[in-house]
């Protein structure tokens, strides 16, 4: 079997057909049916330059009059102009031309298709490349692409890489500027807004990825989840030590959830200062809480210590049942209770009965725990009552977003090392991948990028 595969193109010129790929079968072996990569690769790259070709002469074509006189541009040289696309990477004549004399201009000359080339690489392929090395490592990002399309050998991991940092920082450019308090307006605007929708809950945790700089240091990452009953949740990220507009990333995510200055938003974390700093000044109606994950993992470990005491099992199950009150006491917001509570435990374990290397591990826990409630004391509300009403406590849906954005990209198996600049710009492509609003970036900033199929008429 022999099968001639053409192309033809309708132009005003007239049509146009040509040759682009000869496929032959001689045997009749299930390895033998349809097309190989390497002949779909081969086909794709054939066609594309044909289509290519032909609507960069086109677009010529109907740039060449002068839009003043109507007179034709004369042609003053050419260069070769590089274009990266997903079906190969193209090398494409591009003319200059002489300005016509009817109009006066800076310049003597143009080149026309700088217009139409605003970019070397083409939206699908900077997409794709995006997409998949957010998502696993740069050098597999590669792999995947080389070994599925007819994309030019000369792609590497280091160029993916460049492309993302440029897509990344294009994020980054159209963030507004950051300021002290997005609170805007008075109450008095606040009661004209229409009726609030359900409050939102805003989840933030912090972990730490390797640097690249210092391998034997780590550096924080801030992470989050904003969860709406009316809108698709939203993920976020940022290295804390580098970014420059937390508040404006957060704000702007929370209104794209639609947020309004009179609606509730609900922000649990840690307690660390620069994430209680970054909630500050969001919203009037904003109520900001210390999750109460953290507080009953703080407990749970230096329980852990207590049960390895060295002491008789009723001494044991007395430092026990200390740590169990201060969760009580904790658990319906009487910090002052939970606090004496801490330091009668710290004076139980100066009994001499008690004994071990714990001891130690267990008054240093607690004093950290101490302080760590000293310094979060407001954001500690009545969790009990909250739990009956049937309201967020805690975030252990963060832990799973640290997972998912941080863990399996930056850490875990990979075992990386990052410069903050790097993460933090992975970050900003992971969250929008994994939130599916990637495609809808690239649709604002190139017109025409994969558009919505029409619905046939009925």
């Amino acid at each position: 079997m022999k099968a001639v595969i053409e192309i033809r193109i309708e132009a005003e010129s007239g049509p146009y057909v040509q040759e682009v790929a000869c496929v032959e079968r001689d045997g009749h072996r299930l390895a033998d049916i349809g097309l190989s990569l390497a002949e779909s690769k081969s086909l794709l790259t054939a066609v594309q330059k044909i289509v290519v070709e032909h609507q960069t002469a086109e677009y010529l074509e109907e740039q060449r009059k002068c839009p003043h006189c109507g007179d034709a541009r004369a042609r003053k040289g050419s260069h070769t102009v590089n274009l990266q696309t997903l079906f190969g990477n193209l090398a494409i004549d591009s003319p200059r031309w002489g300005h016509c004399p009817c109009q006066p201009h800076e310049e003597k000359t143009f080149s026309p298709l700088a217009n139409l080339f605003s970019d070397h690489v083409a939206p699908e392929r900077l997409y794709l490349e995006v997409k998949w090395s957010s998502l696993i490592s740069f050098e597999l990002a590669t792999e995947l692409l080389k070994d599925t399309l007819p994309v030019a050998e000369t792609i590497n991991a280091s160029s993916v890489r460049n492309h993302l940092h440029r897509v990344a920082k294009r994020m980054e450019a159209a963030l507004g500027d950051e300021q002290v308090s997005f609170v805007d307006g008075c109450p008095r605007d606040w009661a004209a807004l229409p009726r609030p929708g359900a409050p939102l809950t805003v989840g933030i945790d912090g972990c730490y990825v390797r640097e690249w700089e210092d391998k034997k240091k780590n550096f924080e990452i801030i992470v989050g989840k904003s969860m709406s009953e009316e809108a698709p949740d939203r993920r976020f990220g940022f290295v804390q030590t580098y970014d420059k507009k937390p508040k404006r990333r957060l704000f702007e995510l929370l209104k794209e959830q639609g947020m309004q200055m009179n609606q509730q938003v609900k922000f649990f974390s840690d307690g660390g200062a620069d994430i209680r700093d970054m909630q500050l000044y969001l919203n009037p109606e904003a109520e900001n809480y210390l999750d109460w994950f953290h507080v009953t993992m703080r407990i749970t470990v230096m329980g852990q210590y207590a049960k390895g005491l060295k002491t008789t099992a009723e001494k044991r199950e007395e430092g026990l049942k200390l740590l169990e009150s201060t969760k009580h006491y904790l658990w319906h917001g009487n910090v002052v209770r939970a606090r004496e509570k801490i330091e009668e435990t710290l004076g139980f374990l100066d009994d001499e009965e008690i004994g071990g290397d714990n001891v130690a591990k267990c008054r240093k826990a607690l004093d950290e725990f101490d302080t760590y409630i000293e310094a979060n004391q407001g954001l500690i509300p009545n969790y009990g009552e909250f739990w009956r009403n049937e309201e967020t406590i805690a975030t252990g849906f963060v832990e799973s977003v640290v997972n998912q954005i941080v863990s399996k990209r930056f850490a875990k198996l990979q075992q990386m090392q990052w410069t903050k600049k790097g993460a933090h710009l992975v970050l900003q492509t992971r969250t929008q991948v994994l939130d599916g609003r990637l495609e809808g970036t690239f649709q604002k900033w190139y017109p025409g990028f994969r558009p919505e199929p029409q619905q046939k008429a009925a």
